[in-house]
């Protein structure tokens, strides 16, 4: 039998694979609200391939194992306790990681828009995009921790500094993937980079 998948898809599935691990963990010691919180951080990985199988738009291996891994980062530390147990350090590396992959699928998307729609947006116009829209996420997901933390009394968030530095941690994450964006697209033409998101898993 020829074997199929890249390794980097295998590692996407082991991921996968470990986020169901901690919603069973979570649901054998009787935490049925994280349990549910981790089953939904499961359903969002698997939205890629559902796309894909729906539209001509599939992202590349690389594209899933970085969404695995972030939402992976996001339900251990809840389920596992890896926030308290590695603060704060832990929750500025999944801030950094999931700023990676919100940078990255922000640059996929534009691409993917610019094609369709004929904007015909220029270098600035993209590279100015994924920062902004990366920052807009990091900054309403900062909303839901404050607003999780006044409704239900939870401690997402530790007072401004932290949430300050979530927000730096945001911004390094797509100042990052703005510049090697603004690399290829220096190199490469803008039809070349769409086609890496179009067809690619067919």
């Amino acid at each position: 039998m020829i074997w199929r998948w890249p390794p980097g898809q295998v590692a996407a599935y082991v991921v996968q694979g470990l986020i169901l691990l901690n919603v069973g963990y979570s649901v054998a010691i009787g935490d049925y609200f994280l349990a549910i919180v981790g089953f939904f951080g499961f359903l969002v990985t698997t939205v890629p391939y559902i796309v894909s199988r729906r539209t001509d738009i599939c992202m590349p291996w690389e594209v899933n194992l970085l969404i695995a891994i972030s939402l992976y980062l996001h339900v251990a530390g809840h389920i596992s306790a890896y926030y308290d147990l590695f603060s704060p350090y832990y929750d500025k590396i999944a801030h950094f990681v999931s700023s990676i992959t919100i940078s990255v699928l922000g640059f996929a998307m534009v691409l993917i828009v610019d094609r369709y729609s004929g904007l015909r947006l220029t270098r600035p116009m993209i590279i100015f995009f994924i920062v902004i829209f990366t920052m807009a996420l990091g900054a309403f997901w900062e909303i839901y921790e404050f607003a999780f933390d006044t409704i239900f009394g939870t401690e997402l968030q530790h007072g401004l500094e932290d949430t300050m530095y979530d927000l730096i941690f945001d911004l390094v994450g797509a100042l990052i993937i703005a510049a090697v964006g603004n690399f290829y697209l220096r190199r490469v033409e803008k039809e070349e980079m769409v086609r890496m998101f179009l067809n690619s898993g067919h």
